[in-house]
């Protein structure tokens, strides 16, 4: 049987090592990147799998049933997790995001959580840890993931339509097990659960009021997320995003929306409100209106590379100086400079192009990457 093979599977060639810096040094709680930004916010990706097909993230014509996907003992162990992350955190690191392909289809993940909701930042704060999910599994999962100590979840649903829903993510799943699985996660009591609806031209765009409709005066807090030239396997094109100015403006027409002030500089997520009080929409912009220059973030892929831009064509292979046997302040202290080296602005400079960069190399996938 032949196996189908994007240039993501020989992805250790993308992360060789990060060379040791001649002078280790202590973490000290802060890292600015070259354009100042600190490290804040990492994302780790459990696996790579998924059980849905989503089209512009596992499209089924490149990730099929021959699709070779990393063996077991390439991802990284939740002792390696939770070692890595310390690192993190001594650097200033306060929020951790799981995420992958479906992070819920990990084994014992609840297992993970309970050592990730144990740790600290220097100051003594708990973490704010959350997961992203497509929300196949969250009714299941919920009541162990909260008694585990996750604090926050976001769900990706991108329409109530059950026929566009099955389109989009290409696995015959119907839109009532998530919207279940939301009411679950609630009932349970995680916070400010969130949803992403990810909006391509002529997909799923007619699906926009509803949805805000739908959400509008309900607990959860929807978001809009403009279709995004991530990886190199959705055939990504300009004309098929949905600039969130258009988003708003489709919404205002017939539910009145202000906007809100910004909060934390890095939130990605631009606020509006409904003016009758029934809560309020975020706008992801990543393509029309980049914001790069606010971006704290840090990924680590399943087999433990980081990736310090969700852009990247390559990154730095962090497991293999955990299994090389490199001691927490060499690793410590190759992270930190790696991320004072950091320079990455992508969408910035595709924003200005409009027409997109033409990558020297293929970018890696969201699957891989996590979002």
């Amino acid at each position: 049987m032949s196996q189908k093979i994007i240039n993501i599977a020989n992805i250790s060639q993308q992360g060789a090592a990060p060379a040791l810096p001649p002078v280790l040094e202590e973490p000290s709680g802060s890292l600015l990147d070259m354009r100042s930004r600190p490290l804040q916010d990492l994302r780790i990706s459990l696996t790579d799998r998924c059980n849905f097909r989503c089209v512009y993230c596992m499209p089924r014509s490149i990730f099929d049933k021959d699709h070779a996907f990393l063996p077991r003992a390439s991802l990284l162990s939740f002792e390696e997790i939770i070692r890595i992350t310390k690192i993190f955190v001594a650097h200033g690191v306060s929020k951790i995001r799981l995420t992958g392909g479906e992070p819920l289809l990990r084994k014992h993940i609840e297992k993970l959580i309970e050592q990730l909701a144990q740790l600290k930042t220097p100051d003594g704060r708990l973490l704010d840890l959350t997961l992203t999910t497509n929300g196949s599994l969250l009714g299941k999962k919920a009541q162990a993931l909260k008694d585990a100590g996750l604090t926050r979840v976001t769900v990706s649903l991108d329409s109530l339509d059950d026929a566009t829903f099955k389109r989009m993510n290409d696995a015959d799943f119907p839109v009532s097990d998530v919207l279940e699985g939301l009411a679950v996660a609630h009932d349970v009591g995680l916070d400010s659960i969130k949803i992403n609806m990810v909006v391509k031209n002529g997909l799923n765009d007619q699906e926009i009021v509803p949805m805000a409709r739908y959400f509008k005066d309900s607990p959860f807090i929807l978001r809009f997320i403009e279709y995004m030239d991530v990886g190199a396997s959705n055939g990504w094109q300009m004309n098929e995003v949905i600039p969130s100015a258009e988003i708003v403006k489709r919404i205002a027409a017939e539910m009145p929306l202000e906007k809100v002030l910004a909060g934390n500089p890095s939130d990605t997520a631009e606020r509006w409100r409904y003016l009758d009080g029934g809560g309020e929409i975020g706008l992801i912009s990543s393509v029309t209106q980049a914001f790069c220059h606010s971006c704290v973030r840090a990924r680590i892929s399943t087999e433990g590379v980081l990736y310090t831009c969700l852009f990247a064509s390559s990154g730095f292979d962090l497991r293999s100086l955990m299994r090389d046997g490199k001691s927490d302040l060499e690793i410590s202290s190759a992270l930190a400079h790696l991320w004072r080296a950091r320079n990455d602005r992508y969408s910035e400079l595709r924003s200005a192009q409009t027409d997109g960069l033409a990558p020297s190399s293929r970018k890696i996938e969201m699957s891989y990457i996590g979002g």
